[in-house]
This record gives structure tokens, sequence and C-alpha cells, in this order.
């Protein structure tokens, strides 16, 4: 049997044993041993198994990953959340459909300081969604836009999928997190357009908010100082090359809980919740990295990645065709798997092919970034969907899901206009260190 053979058969018996529910990177990690004791020995395989735990556990560089979970944690402890959502409430709640692009801008503002679509999702449901009930919003565009909103987490920096595919790729990180700073931007715009053009053709969607004076308005913005600040801390420093991304994110967790000590938020139970949660994300993500470096050892020697590539290029299609095809594979992997799974699972095979057909690899990041955000909203596994779901126990399902189709469109125009202007995420990190 040739080894391109028994790659395809490692990636089928990947998928039953995902769909047994046995853990991701346990999957990986027992598929990945397998393949390769099949391929190579059994000895190396065995060795492989000691080393690659060890390789990933002591690696100074993935300090990165709890940091900026430690950092989101205490973010969220410290309010700054709500505290985004009435600023930005204060400012354009009095338009149509204003209450759901505040929701939008405070994902934003949010996403920034937690890097984490969940952490925004169900903070942004808690502050935001009580608001829309009590002006009578559609159910569908309440908890649409919030479920929408909160995939802003995985692209404005800092993100856990954007260090993850750095480290997987060996891409700097610091890099990919300058590289989604308009990109991130920019979907939020179309976000907030779709939601204006929405309440413009009916009004009854989205009802106006309260009014409030100019002066009001102005003294709303000191409650955004820590989001502010924190954020352009992080990511000033890591712009201006003050900081490494380790030492970018150590200085993000000491901020944060700085700040959360002097609102008088920090008690016993938000430490220990903060370290625990902590602990335990970080836990899940390294398991998920090994089980996905040792599955890569073994689609490397089963020649699968270069056997797609010699493909690709055979075919003679257009590289935007291959990318398109690509990006369409991902959605529908999005409709039964959740995105970090699908990006570990498929960037060993993908990655290379990418690479030969002349994309840039953070660019392919920040689009990959974005058909990752797809996923969270995709019938049936959308999990930011169920998130809402659990907040909002009095909106059906199929509602949500109803609300969250038109976000759909924003984000498939972005990755458009970034394949059509590459600049858009391209022109910030090229700048990085003058």
């Amino acid at each position: 049997m040739n080894p391109v053979t028994i790659g395809v058969l490692g990636i089928l018996l990947l998928f039953l044993l995902l769909s047994l529910r046995m853990q991701i990177g346990l999957s990986m990690a027992l598929v990945g041993s397998l393949g390769f004791a099949v391929l190579v020995s059994l000895k190396p395989a065995f060795t492989l198994l000691g080393m690659e735990p060890f390789k990933i556990g002591g690696n100074y560089g993935l300090t990165v990953i709890p940091l900026f979970i430690l950092m989101g944690q205490f973010a969220n402890y410290s309010n700054m959340g709500r505290e985004i959502y009435g600023t930005v409430y204060r400012w354009i709640g009095a338009l149509p459909g204003g209450l759901a692009m505040a929701t939008i801008g405070a994902c934003g503002g949010f996403a920034a300081i937690s890097g984490s679509s969940l952490a925004a999702a169900a903070t942004m449901g808690m502050v935001a969604l009580p608001e829309m009930k009590r002006f009578k919003y559609d159910d569908a565009l309440a908890t649409g836009c919030i479920a929408a909103g909160g995939t802003l987490g995985i692209l404005i920096p800092p993100s856990t999928v954007m260090i993850i595919y750095g480290i997987l790729t060996q891409q700097p990180i610091a890099t990919l997190f300058v590289a989604g700073v308009f990109p991130g931007m920019l979907l939020m715009g179309l976000f907030i357009l779709a939601i204006f053009v929405m309440a413009k053709f009916n009004p009854e969607l989205g009802p106006p908010g309260p009014k409030f004076t100019f002066r009001e308005k102005i003294h709303a913005l000191k409650d955004t100082w820590s989001i502010f600040s924190l954020f352009l801390l992080v990511l000033g420093g890591l712009y201006t090359g003050w900081f490494t991304p380790t030492e970018a994110a150590g200085v993000g967790a000491f901020g944060a809980f700085a700040i959360t000590i002097i609102k008088k938020k920090l008690t016993w139970k938000s430490l220990t919740g903060s370290l625990s949660q902590t602990a335990s994300t970080t836990a899940m993500v390294f398991l998920i990295l090994i089980g996905a470096h040792i599955f890569g050892y073994f689609l490397t020697v089963s020649y699968i990645p270069d056997q797609l590539s010699v493909l690709a290029t055979e075919a003679g299609l257009n590289r935007y065709v291959v990318l398109g095809m690509l990006v369409f594979a991902y959605i529908i992997l999005g409709c039964f798997m959740e995105g970090l799974a699908i990006m570990v699972l498929t960037i060993p095979i993908v990655f290379p092919m990418v690479i030969n057909m002349g994309f840039d690899p953070i660019w392919f990041g920040i689009i990959l970034t974005l058909v990752m955000e797809m996923s969270l909203i995709t019938p049936p596994v959308g999990i930011n969907v169920f998130i809402i779901s659990g907040i909002a126990k009095d909106v059906p399902m199929y509602t949500i899901f109803r609300g969250v189709i038109p976000f759909w469109f924003p984000m498939v125009i972005c990755i458009i206009l970034l394949c059509v202007f590459p600049q858009l995420a391209l022109w910030l990190p090229a700048t990085m260190g003058r």
C-alpha cells in the first residue's frame, strides 16, 4: 500500500474518531503515531510520542497562550465589556438599529482585549440582549448581531486562533496580530452597515433607542480608558518592536490584573476563577497543538501535501480559483466541525499548497481566520449560536440561526475585498518597526 493511500485512510480514521466525540488532540496524536509507525517504524513513532509533548510543553514562546488567555479573563471580570457597550450605546444607540450597531462596536472593542469569540459573545449577550429586548428589537436581529459580533474576537488582535496558526505555520505572531487590525475594523464596519440597511428597509426590526446629549456622550468616553490603554499598550508595543509577543502577553496580563484591582473588581472568586479557566483552556490548546504536530509528521511522510500541490499545479487552474475552492470546502466543514479543529486538521495539508501557489502566508492567515469566523455561526454546529441560545432561553434556536444569515454576506464581502486588495492586511505589517 503506497504512503498516499495510508495517509487518506488515516484522515478517514481521524474523522471517524471525531464523529465518536473523541477529543481532537488525542485523536490526532493517536492517528498520527499509528500512521507514522506504519510508514516509518514503531520505534520512531514511540520516540515521537515521547518528544513532542516535552517539546511543546517546554517551548518558552508558547507562554504567550496562557498569558493572553489570562488577560482576557481579567478583562471579563473587570466589566470592560459592559463599559465599552455603554459608551458606544450612548453614541449611536439612537439610530435605527442603533442598539445592534452598538453591540457590534462593543464586540469589536472587547475583542481587542479578550482574544476569544466565545467570551465576546457571552459577555455581550448578557449586557446587550436585555437592552434590545426592552426596546422591542426583533429577536432574530438581536441575537444574530451578538453571535456574529462575537466572531470579531478571533480576528481583532490579540487572537488565540492567530497564535495557533502562527505556531503551526511558523509565522511571526506579532505580524499576524498587526495584519488583523484593518480587516477586523473593515468587518466590524460591514456588520454595522448590514444592520443599517436592514433597519432602513424595515424600521420595526430595530427601533431607535434613547437620545443622549453631547455632554453625556463625551462623559461616557471616560469608561473606555481601560480597554484603549490596554489595547494600545499591547498592540503598540508589538507594532513598534518594543515587546516580543511573549513580553506583550505578560504586560497585557499584568495590565489587566492592575486594572481589575484599580476598579476594585478583584476578589478571591474572580482571581481563582481567572486562574482556573486559564489553566483549563491552556491545557486544551496545548493538547491540540501536540496532537497537531504528531499528525503533521504523519502527513509529511505520507506525501499528501506534496501530491496536492502537484495536482493543483498540473490542473492549470488559476490560483484564486483554487483558493475559492478551499474557502468553499472550509465553509462546508464549518457546518459540521468547530473552527479551531478544522484549522489544526487542515493546516498541515493546505499550507504547503498555498505557499507553492505564491500566496503570502500572513495574508492567508487572515483569510483563514475569516473563514473560521463563519464556522462559528454556521448551522448546525455554530458555537456562538449555542452560546447565545443559552443566554436567550426564550428564543428558539432556528430564530438565532435565521438572525446570523445576513451577517454571512459581510464576511464574504470582506474575504473578496482582501483577495482584490491584499494590502488591506499586508500594509500595516510592512510598516512595523519603522
